[in-house]
């Protein structure tokens, strides 16, 4: 996927990665982590800015750096380049918050054909998972790389 991120950092096993968002409150260390869930083969993606204090993710911080578009596209390539290193893994996403979830749905939206062409998408809602469509009301997201040896 060709869109306009920023440049990513990655650790060496590909489950953590850091860049600088920039914008009118300077640079901000963003970080995308991708965590097993127990034993499976299912990833969280954990996504927010690196708090220095703590040394950890803060995924309930609001930056506002009027660079969303392009923090959302360096999220993408994160998960283009995990699922490049681990192919026959789940991402899970679900927003920190309702307003978070709100964001990956647009973004989603937005994106959606471009990443449909390499990855099954699928939304849950109250009934359970289904392939995602467009314009739905979905709580959490998932996505396999097709070329992965899964089938819904």
């Amino acid at each position: 996927m060709k869109l306009d991120h920023y440049k990513l950092k990655a650790e060496q096993d590909f489950t953590t990665f850091e860049f600088s968002s920039e914008g009118p409150k300077g640079k901000i260390i963003k970080v995308v982590q991708f965590q097993q869930i127990e034993e499976s083969n299912v990833y969280n993606l954990a996504f927010g800015d690196f708090n220095p204090l703590t040394a950890e993710l803060d995924d309930k911080i609001v930056t506002d750096n009027r660079d969303s578009e392009k923090v959302l596209a360096t999220v993408v390539a994160a998960v283009y380049s995990f699922t490049e290193h681990y192919p026959d893994t789940w991402v899970y996403a679900i927003g920190s918050t309702e307003a978070r979830t709100r964001l990956y749905r647009m973004g989603i939206n937005k994106y959606f054909d471009i990443a449909n062409n390499d990855f099954n998408i699928l939304g849950e809602h109250e009934s359970g998972w289904e392939q995602y469509k467009k314009g739905r009301y979905y709580t959490a997201f998932a996505v396999y790389k097709k070329t992965s040896k899964f089938e819904l």
